[in-house]
């Protein structure tokens, strides 16, 4: 599965009403930008205009959004996890509400939201927005609320915020856990498995903690989650 960082950029913030009026990706793996105008049918207000700078201008001879989003697939594929910031409380519902618009089916695509990541694991900072993560992480400025430039600024944040991290670990890490997947004893008791340190469960495994009768079934779960390999 590859992923790709994305962006929309709307007429406003209510979602069912407002409209995606740009869109934009970014596929690192293959270095590839993706970045669309979409006609919202309807003017942009000018508070929306204050923020993106987009005009009813620029978007009048744009794509409607049936055909932006068809174009959005494409670029993306349809096995692919998309990154925004802020994506579960906005980008995702504006994609889910503008592809019932459009009357067309939106793909099984899995997400991340960053900023989600950046409030659990980054919980030491005052704020999570992507431009104060900008400057956290020594990310050049861009001009903020356009979506390519929010994107590619959103790649370099979330590259530096995740390390090494592979993008199925960070999915795993930020996917609610039943209490059945926590640590049952030792020094990370009560921490979910997938935040236990490696280091830590091939200690128990060398140990032979593992192996005992009684904890059989945590080494099961361990083991389905990847853990132990």
């Amino acid at each position: 599965m590859k992923y790709v960082y994305y962006d929309t950029e709307t007429t406003g913030i209510k979602i069912g009403k407002d409209r995606i009026i740009e869109i934009a990706a970014y596929d690192p793996v293959g270095e590839r930008s993706f970045s669309t105008f979409t006609n919202p049918e309807c003017p942009i207000p000018a508070e929306s205009t204050a923020i993106t700078h987009i005009t009813d201008e620029m978007v009048k001879e744009a794509p409607l959004i049936r055909a932006a989003l068809e174009a959005f697939i494409a670029f993306c594929g349809e096995d692919v996890m998309l990154i925004a910031h802020n994506n579960d409380a906005f980008d995702q519902p504006f994609l889910v509400s503008e592809f019932a618009r459009a009357d067309t089916t939106m793909p099984e695509w899995k997400f991340i939201d960053s900023l989600k990541w950046s409030r659990k694991y980054r919980s030491d900072l005052p704020k999570h927005s992507l431009q104060f993560l900008r400057e956290v992480y020594g990310v050049e400025a861009n001009q903020a609320h356009r979506a390519l430039d929010d994107v590619m600024v959103l790649y370099k944040v979330f590259s530096s915020m995740i390390d090494d991290l592979d993008m199925d670990t960070v999915m795993s890490l930020l996917t609610p856990t039943p209490q059945g997947d926590r640590m049952p004893f030792g020094k990370h008791a009560g921490k979910m498995l997938a935040e236990v340190p490696k280091s830590y469960i091939q200690w128990l495994l060398r140990e032979g903690a593992l192996d005992k009768k009684e904890n059989a079934e945590l080494k099961n779960r361990l083991t389905n989650l990847g853990m132990l390999a």
